[in-house]
């Protein structure tokens, strides 16, 4: 006697169809998975067998060989619970197999109760793509998995429901799908940029990278607010698209991080990870893989305070994700590729005490300390920020009698009417959406600056000795300037304001 179900299974944050065949042969009782099965996918022997019996149902006396194709790629996680025990009861006849394709995903308990999986919106995505008509996820992940359109999805609780389902084509009701909207602007977040005093300066630059979608770096004694900045720099981006969105929510459903019960995730990510984080841990890894800081901070920002105290290597790991927008990790078994295109923040103080040029007497920092410590973040991760920040003490008056400065929701709405000019300047370009994405045939193309922009750019490179990738940032930022006042060309005044925000990658003591 032989069953075939459906299932998939997850690589990285794609999803991909497995074959679930199961035999029921004469001979000694045993229970036998095949097909490049690990650890977890081999224990789920014990759970399905409890499963089945306090569902009710009998675990045939036969000998029993489950093989999960394609067999040549190997198949971790608790996923297959659910298939496998579904094949069971198929091919010993105990229920029939419903019309139409049908598929199968979750995690069962001794008790038969099945439990929320990760990846159901891969999975989900797989599994339409494959043709399949009707999808049945534990309840908890229904509304995740229903976000794909033109599947049908039914949630369930215990392996006795699907049986039920299956048997009457009734049983749990199927879940509706997320209609498209937008995250209300008032809900954004809860901090907001009016309640930074002072800092006009980083709060134009804060605006600039929001505008544009530029990396960003703050250098500042302790207690100036860099922290304060980039926590509310979430606050006055654009609202995810509802396809942004949709990635977004396959990245945390991967690594495990959505809420029982939870949807879509209409927030753009914020991630701060600490200067102590693995290299696993900030780009990606561990067994099985999964996706890192750099991936939860996609189509949102990575903020890395105390930047300078970060492992060497797992800052210089940033330089694909910054360029590609996509992470590899690479395994004996073979590289996933991950989504990180995300906004970058980093955060520094000037030199190892934090007090180096603050005015005052505090520090004790000879400039060979000054230098060293600034060198620990190399020139080419520099080069990659496209604006460069200082910011000072903010003085008593700031503080207690200056006025409450503009909202996020002011500051969003100039942001988002800059982003609907590049949307519609790049709507041909595959992949790009903002100026800070734009290469060097889109610069060519909207950035190319007329004879008097063009020599206050030379005397900037020859100057600052700028690298050619920093003076192609040069002419995003003077693009996205020109975005904010509503203008078609680069002016000169957008490039001399451009080439501010590069002076500390040569002038840092």
């Amino acid at each position: 006697m032989l069953a075939h179900v459906t299932t998939a299974a997850l690589h990285g944050v794609e999803g991909y169809v497995v074959e679930v065949e199961v035999s029921l042969a004469g001979g000694l009782p045993s229970f036998a998975v095949v097909g490049l099965a690990q650890g977890a996918v081999r224990e789920g022997r014990e759970r399905v067998s409890s499963a089945i019996r306090s569902a009710g149902f009998e675990l045939p006396s036969r000998r029993i060989t489950v093989n999960l194709a394609p067999a040549d790629v190997r198949k971790e996680g608790s996923t297959f619970d659910l298939p496998i025990a579904v094949g069971l009861l198929l091919a010993s006849g105990q229920i029939a197999g419903p019309g139409g394709r049908w598929a199968f995903l979750g995690e069962l308990g001794l008790d038969g109760g099945l439990r929320a999986v990760r990846g159901a919106l891969a999975v989900a995505a797989s599994c339409r793509a494959a043709g399949v008509d009707h999808l049945v996820v534990p309840a908890e992940n229904a509304a995740e998995a229903a976000l794909v359109s033109g599947l049908d999805v039914r949630g369930a609780g215990n392996l006795r429901d699907v049986a039920r389902l299956m048997a009457e084509d009734a049983g749990p009701r199927r879940v509706d799908g997320v209609e498209e909207a937008r995250w209300p602007g008032d809900a954004m977040d809860g901090a907001d940029v009016s309640e930074i005093r002072g800092q006009a300066y980083a709060k134009r630059a804060l605006e600039v990278a929001a505008a544009g979608g530029h990396n960003i770096l703050v250098l500042g004694p302790p207690g100036t607010g860099k922290t304060m900045l980039a926590r509310r720099l979430p606050g006055i981006l654009p609202a995810p698209t509802f396809e942004e969105a949709l990635e977004i929510t396959r990245v945390h459903s991967v690594a495990g991080r959505l809420p029982p019960g939870g949807s879509l995730v209409w927030r753009r990510p914020f991630r701060a990870p600490h200067h102590s984080v693995s290299d696993a841990g900030l780009i990606g890894g561990g067994s099985p893989v999964t996706p890192g800081e750099v991936s939860l901070a996609h189509h949102g920002v990575l903020f890395l305070d105390e930047l300078p105290e970060f492992r060497r290597n797992a800052l210089e790991a940033l330089r694909q994700p910054l360029e590609d927008g996509s992470v590899r990790v690479s395994r004996a078994a073979g590289t996933l590729t991950f989504p990180a295109r995300f906004l970058l923040v980093g955060a520094m103080n000037p030199c190892p005490c934090g007090y180096w040029g603050d005015g005052t007497d505090r520090c004790l920092c000879d400039p060979t300390q000054v230098a060293r410590y600034r060198g620990r973040v190399s020139g080419p991760l520099l080069d990659r920020m496209d604006l460069h920040v200082e910011v000072a003490a903010v003085s008593f008056h700031d503080l207690h009698e200056a006025p409450e400065g503009e909202s996020s929701a002011a500051v969003r709405a100039r942001v988002e009417s800059a982003r609907a000019r590049q949307a519609a300047r790049l709507r041909d370009v595959p992949g790009v959406y903002a100026n800070g994405q734009m290469g060097p045939a889109e610069l060519r193309r909207w950035c190319r600056p007329g004879p008097r922009v063009a020599r206050l750019l030379q005397t900037a490179v020859d100057r600052l000795h700028l690298s050619a990738r920093a003076y192609h940032r040069i002419l995003r930022v003077a693009r996205t300037l020109a975005d904010l006042e509503g203008g078609e060309t680069v002016l000169e005044h957008h490039a001399a304001e451009a080439i501010q925000y590069r002076v500390l990658d040569r002038r840092m003591v």
